[in-house]
């Protein structure tokens, strides 16, 4: 992993990106996580891991479809008041030129709603290439990160046609402009002891999304 450092601020460029993909998401706040409606997290802090697969993409007009960017991410309080510590794992089938893009996108560089969200990060304590499973079956999701990094294994809630039970226009929301479903981790475990973080839990909160962005630089 790269030594610490402090999370940049989002940089206006003339760079851009249209993604499409799946979100799994599990965090240690019960169902539903207080923190998509703008509350205190449950027990007053969040654990949480987010897993971006890009079904197609590009970032700056680099490819980088088919690959996974997942973070593991400690919220200190409130979401929205920022100050989230994180570690990046990029996926270790990336190129140089991808992960560099994915690095810039995710992390604020290109500006846009992923640098919106990126401001919410104070620091970045990690930045790692590591295997990651990223998997769908029967509306089920399971993220892996390495052998024992981080697992989350996850299901959404559905209603009485069997439909998934969908979260829309949140105040907060990690995949901005697209529905949130809403679901349960059968379990959720991280094992990076070199950051305070190694816990396991089960039947607490998970998201699960498809989700597209289309950000063409500049303010687009």
């Amino acid at each position: 992993m790269s030594t610490p450092e402090t999370a940049p601020a989002a940089a206006p460029t003339t760079g851009g990106y249209q993604l499409q993909g799946t979100l799994l998401e599990a965090c240690t706040c019960d169902v539903l996580c207080p923190c998509w409606i703008g509350e205190d997290p449950d027990g007053g802090t969040c654990q949480s891991i987010m897993a971006y697969h890009l079904d197609s993409g590009t970032i700056n007009g680099v490819d980088v479809s088919g690959l996974t960017l997942a973070t593991v991410v400690f919220i200190p309080g409130n979401v929205l008041a920022g100050n989230w510590t994180q570690a990046v794992f990029v996926d270790d089938r990336a190129t140089p030129e991808q992960e560099q893009a994915l690095l810039a996108a995710f992390g604020g560089a290109l500006g846009g709603p992923l640098g919106d969200l990126a401001q919410l990060v104070g620091e970045r304590v990690a930045i790692a290439r590591a295997p990651i499973s990223h998997e769908i079956e029967e509306g089920k999701g399971t993220i892996r990160i390495g052998d024992d990094v981080a697992v989350a294994e996850m299901e959404p809630y559905r209603g009485p046609d069997g439909s998934v039970t969908t979260l829309n226009n949140s105040i907060f929301s990690t995949v901005p402009g697209s529905p949130a479903w809403v679901g349960r981790s059968s379990r959720f475990a991280v094992k990076l002891p070199e950051h305070g973080w190694t816990f396991e839990v089960e039947g607490r909160n998970a998201i699960q999304s498809d989700w597209a962005i289309d950000y063409r630089g500049n303010g687009a």
